[in-house]
């Protein structure tokens, strides 16, 4: 009997992560600049600070530091987590909007392209798993357990604005 209700919960918690993944997969923005220039703005440079923020030598020179206290370094880590946080969300709306772009560009396209829609939704998914992942790390840093690296997100990131990039020319520009 347990196990039954075990397994209910399971499908359940399976059920509503497939529900809310659909709907971020889904997610379009019919009202992107997409031009080159829109695309090259949003270079992976902004997120570098991100990949540093948690490598912890801040904390280690605190430690060293006379009047150093286990609160400090608490509070240090909060502070870096809720910066963190605003990242993680900067980069999951660039990445939303990059994803709307070649959905918007697939739609107007004269050809099919089945291949870029596999890789898109393949990298949404990718995505998606990264961002579950790092945000249950960042949880656990909060409470000094772990560590957290975002290279995999970036990188996604990355190479869904470059096949975006590859796909508008220097000259085009489509306000869409």
């Amino acid at each position: 009997m347990i196990l039954l209700i075990v397994l209910s919960i399971l499908m359940v918690l399976a059920l509503t992560t497939v529900i809310v993944l659909a709907r971020k997969l889904a997610f379009t923005d019919t009202s992107l600049p997409l031009t080159a220039e829109w695309i090259d703005d949003l270079s992976i440079e902004r997120y570098r600070p991100m990949m540093h923020l948690l490598d912890g030598g801040d904390a280690q020179f605190l430690r060293s530091q006379p009047g150093f206290t286990p609160g400090l370094a608490t509070k240090l880590r909060i502070e870096r987590c809720q910066v963190f946080r605003g990242y993680l969300r900067c980069l999951r709306t660039d990445f939303q909007r990059v994803c709307a772009a070649l959905k918007l560009l697939m739609l107007h396209s004269r050809e099919d392209r089945p291949d870029l829609a596999g890789v898109l939704v393949h990298q949404q998914l990718m995505f998606e798993c990264g961002m579950i992942l790092v945000g249950f790390r960042l949880f656990l840093y909060r409470w000094g357990l772990c560590r957290v690296d975002v290279t995999d997100l970036v990188k996604i990131f990355d190479v869904m604005r470059l096949e975006l990039r590859r796909l508008v020319p220097a000259t085009a520009a489509m306000g869409a």
